[in-house]
């Protein structure tokens, strides 16, 4: 069948095909609009409101709980950057996750290695700290996500001070047989980059004579370390300090 020119068909036909095509623009562009309306972060409910909420699973409802939380920024048609969404209120959302499931990790691990991320100090350090916060409850379980957060203090905030905060911390409190030896000695690896040497041989020397380390691979590692800390404190002493020399 030979196809028909565009000039054969009615010209009321082609208007009424090009107010339907311009209709169906309008309404795709107005859908794309409606969708891109980025919804505020509510507020969580009260602890004890969401275990009602669990129907007494209160460890499944977290995990979905978590995978809301994380799916917020990228909401129909709109992505949220990080640096908009209200912290505060994250830092709500993730205590009472954990609070419904108090032996979960990917809360810590959204805080540390997810919302952390954000370039905004403040809001970085607000992550940082709710992991302190929270190691701080049980150590021996959350060691790891304060060991990423003293990485992070130390060479993307470059403030050792609080990348020392936090290591000392899993050298102190976190003493379970699963705590690997590198987290235990993060501290004096901090302590040694801020030439603070003697504080690094006093820590050294605690951690050989308490008893806690019991693996002969260890022990003669944080031996060796002393050994090196201490010609490295003698050759600091050795060194002329700024204006001591002798004037002529």
């Amino acid at each position: 069948m030979a196809e028909r020119r565009i000039r054969a068909v009615p010209r009321p036909v082609i208007g009424l095909l090009a107010v339907a095509l311009l209709a169906q623009v309008v309404w795709h562009g107005m859908r794309a609009d409606l969708k891109a309306v980025a919804q505020a972060l509510p507020k969580p409910p009260s602890a004890a409101a969401l275990r009602l909420a669990a129907f007494g699973d209160p460890l499944v409802f977290a995990k979905t709980l978590m995978l809301w939380l994380q799916s917020h920024d990228n909401q129909p048609g709109v992505s949220i950057p990080f640096r908009t969404l209200d912290y505060a209120r994250v830092q709500a959302w993730l205590d009472r996750i954990l609070e419904l499931d108090s032996k979960g990790q990917y809360p810590l691990l959204a805080a540390s290695r997810v919302y952390a991320t954000v370039s905004e100090e403040k809001r970085k350090r607000m992550m940082l700290e709710f992991v302190y916060q929270k190691f701080l409850q049980d150590p021996d379980r959350r060691w790891r996500w304060l060991a990423h957060a003293a990485i992070v203090a130390k060479h993307q905030l470059n403030d050792p001070k609080l990348a020392l905060k936090y290591a000392r911390a899993i050298t102190d409190k976190a003493r379970g047989p699963e705590v690997p030896a590198w987290a235990r000695d993060m501290s004096v690896i901090v302590l040694e980059d801020m030439g603070e040497l003697e504080d690094a041989k006093f820590l050294l020397g605690g951690l050989i004579h308490s008893g806690r380390v019991t693996d002969p691979h260890e022990i003669r590692f944080l031996e060796r370390k002393l050994e090196e800390l201490e010609e490295k404190s003698k050759a600091q002493e050795k060194q002329p300090r700024a204006g001591s020399g002798v004037s002529k």
